[in-house]
């Protein structure tokens, strides 16, 4: 008979040791600081039009084929583990009893079937957190909106992938050609393009932990003789009230209190041509004018709840990685994200002010990171962030100043359209993760020509969180005004 599935607390283990794979330290963090009310996953929904000449049963075709896969890519089989032979350490270890029916699921709206139900459905299976007994990732074919199209609802640990990762999955497995016929799910294992040298499995015995430790702390050391300088040059910068990883002036707004672990969803895309006209007339760029954006909707928001500070918002802007410096975000998942706190200038009436202050408030934060290494960045950005985290964790809500007050990242994707296996994309919309002293979290996904915003908040803390749509479009023509474009 099988034995029972790994868990998290100590156990009885067998003389055989499993095969494991150590957790790199940014991973363990976003594992460490889940709970009930903060689950740490990201996730995205994308719409399909049915192939021409699809039948009455192509969702039920499309799940089959979705559920059916040959075999699992490894990402998507790992789970995470600490025992006594560990030493503690949380590791990944396969799922030696991997039921694909738990994480592959077909689901149906009730009707009338709009988006609204759509969005309903997706706040739902997004406030519930993943189980670490078995690998963490879910993923829900959808049908039943009213205008024939399906939709897919996936959501994964953060500690697996990043928004990058995500976006380099889902890529992987999308064709430009509508006639292909041969796409696989993104879960499933495919082969790998031939290298000049032998990747590593990603495998390890029990043994090999502790030297996998060392080799990370020996090219961590290799980086110590920077870090001072990266820390004094971080901290000048925040001290004067200037662009950088970490920030010491963000006021205290209805967003920077404890959440509850439910969910509300929003989402709409805008033409990229709108936001490039408008960067192009003002001298700035489409992430300056998507941020301009939320600075207006936000101001706009708060203004009506009486609830708008004097001093500006400040919001976390993940920044990805050289693809040349790390290998961390591909394919395989991982995380390589840094972060700068940008200032919204929410406090200004004009739009092209806040345009004009947050465009220099990015250039700040790129050119104090472009003389830092990755490492130095990671490092920077976790300095940072650690307040946010920290904050809730020693009950200091409320008598810390938050580190910041929103999150607002930028995911590029495919420009042109694509398809799986003749299903058309129509649009890609992500979800992703509000914590605790940060109620909102604003993900936007460029694709065919769209850019699309994902709003993801904390049920209770945001309320009306819907109305934030029709704020960032009224935001967007008052920015087209401004700009003449």
């Amino acid at each position: 008979m099988p034995g029972p599935p790994a868990s998290l607390g100590a156990e009885a283990e067998t003389e055989e040791q499993p095969v494991v794979d150590p957790i790199d330290p940014t991973a363990t963090g976003f594992l460490l600081a889940e709970n009930r009310n903060m689950p740490m996953h990201v996730g995205g929904l994308q719409l399909f039009e049915k192939p021409e000449g699809a039948g009455r049963g192509y969702v039920r075709e499309m799940y089959e084929q979705m559920r059916g896969v040959e075999q699992v890519a490894p990402l998507f089989l790992k789970h995470p583990h600490r025992s006594a032979r560990t030493a503690g350490q949380l590791v990944w270890v396969p799922d030696e009893q991997f039921d694909i029916e738990h994480h592959v699921r077909h689901s149906a709206l009730p009707k009338p079937g709009r988006i609204r139900e759509l969005l309903e459905l997706c706040s739902r299976l997004h406030s519930t957190r993943l189980a670490w007994e078995r690998p963490l990732w879910e993923a829900h074919v959808i049908e039943g909106l009213r205008d024939g199209r399906v939709a897919m609802y996936t959501k994964t640990h953060h500690a697996l992938v990043d928004g990058v990762s995500a976006m380099r999955l889902l890529a992987s497995v999308l064709s430009t050609d509508p006639d292909e016929r041969d796409m696989p799910a993104p879960w499933a294992m495919r082969p790998r393009p031939p290298r000049d040298e032998p990747a590593p499995t990603g495998d390890a015995s029990l043994s090999d932990v502790t030297s996998a430790t060392l080799r990370t702390a020996l090219a961590i050391a290799s980086e110590a003789a920077g870090m001072p300088g990266a820390l004094v040059r971080t901290l000048n910068k925040s001290v004067r009230n200037e662009t950088s990883a970490v920030s010491l002036y963000a006021p205290r707004t209805m967003l920077n209190q404890n959440i509850t672990g439910s969910r509300r969803f929003a989402a709409q895309d805008w033409p990229v041509e709108r936001l490039r006209a408008v960067g192009k007339a003002s001298g700035t760029t489409i992430n300056d004018v998507v941020l301009a954006m939320v600075s207006g909707a936000m101001r706009t928001y708060l203004l009506d709840l009486d609830a708008l500070p004097e001093t500006t918002l400040i919001s976390m802007v993940p920044v990805g990685l050289n693809a040349k410096q790390s290998q961390l975000a591909s394919a395989d998942g991982g995380n390589a994200v840094g972060a700068v706190m940008v200032q919204l200038g929410t406090h200004l009436p004009d739009p092209a002010d806040r345009l004009e202050a947050i465009h220099r408030s990015m250039k700040d934060g790129k050119d104090s990171l472009s003389v830092m290494t990755p490492t130095q960045i990671l490092a920077m950005s976790a300095l940072g962030q650690a307040p946010a985290i920290l904050g809730p964790f020693l009950r200091m809500q409320g008598i810390v100043r938050p580190p910041y007050n929103l999150i607002v990242s930028n995911v590029p994707g495919p420009r042109t359209t694509h398809y799986w296996n003749g299903a058309k994309l129509t649009g890609t919309y992500p979800l992703s993760i509000p914590i605790n002293g940060m109620a909102l979290n604003i993900t936007c996904t460029s694709y065919d020509g769209k850019m699309c915003f994902g709003l993801t908040g904390c049920r209770r803390t945001v309320p009306h969180l819907q109305v934030l749509l029709q704020y960032l479009d009224e935001e967007l023509i008052a920015l087209e005004r401004a700009a003449g474009a």
